[in-house]
């Protein structure tokens, strides 16, 4: 089935708020090997000009995926998410992510398309703190791969 071409700039609703603690910081830069401090010792991160431990660039997945589901989790939008594959992913950053931020994202449906028998689809995530401070912008982009 086809993705529905309607669905392009759709505007979904902000996420509810994701608190980033420590742990989750240490945790993330542990699974992808991010040997910096910064990303699990406060006083290093202080020494550095920041408040509190920050996030590794790619910490924003956790972001994007959690607003990406609403998508996802839409019957009418046509996406056979078993056939998805990651085309790629690219961040934006107003400010590093950091220990104590609570965030929201709002998702936009920026591009659908299909080429070769395949769908190709790109959002954009805006995320910001819950006061409003833009922290990172990040798109995705899908392939949707064809039958055959």
């Amino acid at each position: 089935m086809p993705l529905d071409q309607s669905f392009l700039g759709r505007v979904y609703p902000p996420t509810p708020p994701y608190e980033v603690g420590r742990e989750k910081i240490r945790e993330f830069a542990d699974a992808v090997f991010a040997a910096d401090p910064v990303h699990r010792d406060l006083a290093e991160a202080r020494a550095r000009g920041y408040s509190d431990v920050i996030a590794p660039p790619t910490f924003a997945i956790i972001l994007s995926q959690n607003a990406g589901q609403q998508l996802v989790d839409d019957p009418t939008f046509g996406m056979d998410y078993s056939r998805v594959v990651h085309g790629g992913q690219t961040f934006r950053y107003v400010r590093p992510i950091q220990a104590g931020d609570h965030l929201v994202t709002v998702m936009t449906v920026e591009e659908i398309s299909s080429r070769a028998g395949h769908a190709f689809l790109t959002t954009r995530h805006e995320v910001a703190t819950v006061e409003g401070e833009a922290v990172v912008t990040i798109w995705t982009r899908l392939v949707i791969r064809g039958e055959g």
